[in-house]
C-alpha cells in the first residue's frame, strides 16, 4: 500500500507515479549548520502535496532547495528530468511559481504592479503588458478577492490581504508547480478555507502540481493528496492521509498525544489534541 509505514522513518512504497519534481539525496542548511540531510522526495504530477512538521524540522528548508533559492551542500533536483541547477533561471521561473514565508514587496508599490510582476518570465526585455498578461492578471486577482485593491499600495494593506495578494501573483506566473510556504498565514479562518479552496480548484481544473508547508493538520488532512511528515531534517512517514495522520505518528513527529477520528463528511483524519490537562483529568477527578 502506498505510503504505508511498517518502522519509524521506514516508508514502503508502490510503484511510483509521474514525478515532475524530484529531489535525489540533498543536503541543504545555512551556513554551517545542515538541516536536511541526504533527503529524497519525489512530488507526484497533478497532485496536492503538503509538508508538515514542528517548527525547524526543515519544511521550509527543503521547500527552498528545490525551488533553488537555497544552494545545495549535495545532491540534485530534477524538473521534468532535467538537473534543476543547470536550467536557465526563465525556464525555472515558468515551471515553478514560488511563494516564500515572509516576502517583502518594494515600497509603495501598487497591488497591480506588484501581481504584474508574476508575469515577467513570460515576456522579452521590454514588452509591455499584453492581453492575454491582462486577462491573466484579472483572474488571479478575482481568484484571491483582491481585485478591488488593484490601485491599492501593497503597504497599506492588513496581512490578511496582503496574503492574498502574494497569492495573486503566484498565480500570475501561470506555471505548472506552485510551491506554497504557508499560504495561509495571518489569514482569518474563513480566508483560510478560501485560500485551500481556490488552490482544490486550481488542482482540479487545471492539473497544477502543488507543494505547500502547513501547520494545520486538519486542513492538510482535507485537502492534501499527500502528506510528508517531518522531524529533525528527515521524512518519518509519507502517503495519504488516512495513512499518515494517526495517533502513532503525531506524537513520534510532534511529540503529542491526540485522538483521530474521521471528518463527519469526508471521512478523513481529523487531530484532535490532548494536552496535559485532559491526559490527567481521570485522575483529577
Amino acid at each position: 500500500m502506498y505510503g504505508q509505514t511498517h518502522a519509524a522513518g521506514e516508508t514502503v512504497t508502490s510503484a511510483p507515479g509521474p514525478y515532475g519534481l524530484q529531489a535525489r539525496g540533498i543536503s541543504a542548511g545555512y551556513g554551517d549548520a545542515r538541516v536536511i540531510e541526504e533527503l529524497s522526495l519525489s512530488v507526484e504530477t497533478g497532485r496536492i502535496t503538503t509538508l508538515v512538521g514542528p517548527n525547524a524540522c526543515g519544511k521550509s528548508t527543503l521547500l527552498k532547495a528545490v525551488a533553488r533559492l537555497l544552494p545545495l551542500a549535495s545532491g540534485s533536483v530534477l524538473l521534468d528530468g532535467a538537473d534543476i541547477h543547470a536550467m536557465r533561471t526563465r525556464d525555472v521561473a515558468r515551471s515553478l511559481g514560488i511563494l516564500p514565508q515572509s516576502p517583502v514587496a518594494p515600497e509603495s508599490i501598487s497591488v497591480g504592479d506588484l501581481v504584474w510582476r508574476g508575469r515577467h518570465p513570460h515576456r522579452r526585455f521590454g514588452q509591455r503588458r499584453t492581453a492575454a498578461d491582462e486577462q491573466v492578471i484579472a483572474e488571479a486577482l478575482t481568484a484571491t478577492g483582491t481585485a478591488e485593491l488593484i490601485d491599492r499600495p501593497v503597504d497599506e494593506l492588513s496581512g490578511g490581504q496582503r496574503q492574498r495578494v502574494w497569492i495573486a501573483l503566484a498565480l500570475a506566473q501561470d506555471t505548472p508547480t506552485l510551491l506554497l510556504d504557508e499560504p495561509t498565514t495571518y489569514l482569518d479562518i474563513a480566508h483560510q478555507i478560501e485560500v485551500m479552496d481556490l488552490l482544490a480548484d486550481l488542482n482540479e481544473s487545471t492539473g497544477k502540481t502543488i507543494v505547500l508547508v502547513s501547520h494545520d493538520l486538519n486542513q492538510a488532512a482535507l485537502y492534501a493528496h499527500t502528506i510528508v511528515a517531518m522531524r529533525d531534517g528527515r521524512i518519518v512517514r509519507q502517503g495519504p492521509p488516512a495513512e499518515v495522520l494517526d495517533e502513532r505518528t503525531v506524537a513520534e513527529v510532534f511529540g503529542l498525544d491526540c485522538v483521530v477520528v474521521p471528518h463527519p463528511r469526508t471521512e478523513r483524519p481529523q487531530i484532535f489534541p490532548l494536552g496535559r490537562r485532559h491526559l490527567t483529568e481521570e485522575n483529577r477527578k
